[in-house]
């Protein structure tokens, strides 16, 4: 008769096989959505969830996916000027961003955010707002396996299209019809500007009606876009010196 392992022995193992099942289940997800639209993300299911749990009767989640080839080329790249410049160059995580995030904190100034767009990607698409050390952790596991799956432009026209742009308008194609009624490939360059610029707090400010913070950052941005070089930025090879996140 073969002893029967210890407890403490069966309990690891199992749980190591969940950690590994978790793993595959997880990359194997990240693999599929390189190819297949997300028909929704995990922010906007929280945010249907929350509408039901506070009675929000009247709220309605607008979305709906839009494919890189019908969306204007301005809209890319104002993401890129407005939340993450060195987009294209680095590999999920700009860690300049996040020392001068580390030392504003010391400093006693306000915390800055350091997010690159693959972090916000990962985030939007398979976690949950917060702050824990817990969903910081998964965001940097979902960003690896995004940036070891997906070409840069894949990156883009996911965020693009799951991206909070207004209270329930989530991605370009609900945000160019709601805001400009217009289609993607309509959208100019100081519209896309408009729609990057909210990206900091979209249910708090608005595209269509811009307040004066909001119109100073779309201007902000559609100079940084015109200093980029313009929509062939997103095919560069080498930063300019210059490139920076904001």
């Amino acid at each position: 008769m073969t002893p029967r392992r210890p407890l403490a022995v069966r309990l690891l193992r199992r749980l190591l096989l969940l950690l590994l099942a978790w793993l595959a289940v997880s990359w194997l997800a990240v693999l599929v959505l390189r190819f297949v639209p997300p028909w929704t993300s995990a922010v906007m299911m929280e945010r249907q969830v929350g509408a039901l749990i506070h009675g929000e009767n009247d709220f309605h989640l607008r979305h709906r996916w839009v494919p890189w080839s019908e969306v204007s080329p301005y809209v890319p790249l104002a993401m890129v000027a407005g939340e993450d410049q060195k987009f294209p160059f680095h590999h999920g995580f700009d860690f300049g961003s996040i020392q001068n995030a580390v030392d504003a904190a010391d400093d006693g100034r306000r915390l800055r955010g350091a997010s690159t767009i693959s972090q916000q990607t990962a985030k939007n698409l398979f976690l949950w707002n917060g702050r824990s050390f817990v969903r910081k952790g998964l965001e940097a596991y979902f960003t690896v396996l995004i940036e070891l799956t997906w070409p840069k432009q894949r990156i883009l026209e996911v965020y693009m299209n799951i991206a909070e742009l207004g209270d329930g308008i989530y991605g370009v194609g609900a945000a160019s019809d709601a805001f400009f009624h217009v289609t993607p490939a309509q959208l100019s360059a100081a519209q896309a500007a408009r729609l990057a610029a909210v990206l900091p707090s979209p249910r708090r400010l608005h595209a269509d009606h811009p307040s004066a913070y909001v119109q100073g950052r779309a201007n902000w941005i559609q100079q940084q876009m015109g200093q980029l070089g313009g929509p062939g930025y997103l095919q560069s090879r080498q930063p300019p010196r210059d490139a920076r996140r904001r």
